[in-house]
């Protein structure tokens, strides 16, 4: 169970004075979810196994998955819900530092009773050279936080350091999904993938990038972005030995 003071959740501490920015909490829990937290959070944590140099991805879960997909701040949790159910046989692997965002994807996963899912409370960043060579399939980033003040852009997800990473984590010919709402975060991660040539992008023509495709479901992220009049640009890119000419 979880200690409101201390962060505590089961075995796995969350320690909020780490150099983690953000924030790790939003509004108090509704006592019927807060109940559903606390009773079902140890049912998908990953708690154990990460002390290793490197971790042994299938021995997260019960039944040895076909594939690992992970998904790298996960918001509600309604994007990693829906593609777990949709896909059974996949294991799925989420990362989210925001309390609520656990807790939201904790009643998607017990309402739809999923258990091809593990929760990483944290951010991804101190763990990400823990993930072996070629053992993830897909990563999912949608909507990261822009961090739109010049003096924080080094704390954007997408930098040239975790580029190398997730090149080194994906499978050839693995994929990489990224989604944001804010122009110059979406011209930053194009001018960095275009740098690092590891990674084709997919788009042919614009409307590949400007609609999203039927197997990524709206997020409520993209629901506010459209309310307040932004337009959310829908980014794929294949990992590549051999990078092709930047589209």
């Amino acid at each position: 169970m979880r200690d409101q003071k201390s962060g505590v959740v089961g075995k796995h501490a969350i320690d909020e004075k780490t150099t983690f920015r953000g924030r790790r909490r939003g509004r108090k829990l509704r006592p019927k979810l807060d109940k559903l937290f606390k009773e079902s959070l140890h049912t998908f944590l990953v708690d154990k196994g990460l002390e290793s140099e490197k971790v042994e991805l299938n021995t997260f879960f019960s039944v040895k998955p076909y594939e690992v997909w992970l998904e790298i701040g996960f918001g509600g949790g309604e994007h990693l819900a829906w593609q777990a159910k949709l896909h059974p046989q996949i294991g799925f692997l989420g990362f989210e530092p925001y309390i609520n965002g656990v807790a939201s994807l904790v009643r998607h996963l017990v309402s739809d009773k999923l258990s091809n899912v593990r929760i990483f409370p944290e951010d991804i960043k101190p763990f990400l050279n823990k993930i072996p060579n070629g053992s993830i399939s897909k990563i999912f980033i949608l909507f990261p936080d822009p961090w739109p003040k010049s003096r924080h852009v080094k704390r954007r997800i997408i930098q040239y350091e975790t580029l190398s990473e997730f090149h080194r984590i994906l499978k050839p010919g693995g994929k990489l999904r990224i989604a944001t709402d804010h122009l110059d975060y979406l011209n930053w991660i194009l001018i960095r993938f275009k740098n690092f040539n590891g990674f084709n992008w997919l788009a042919k023509s614009p409307k590949d990038w400007r609609c999203r495709v039927s197997n990524w479901p709206q997020t409520r992220y993209e629901q506010k972005a459209i309310r307040e009049g932004r337009k959310p640009a829908f980014l794929e890119y294949r990992r590549c030995d051999s990078p092709k000419p930047f589209l």
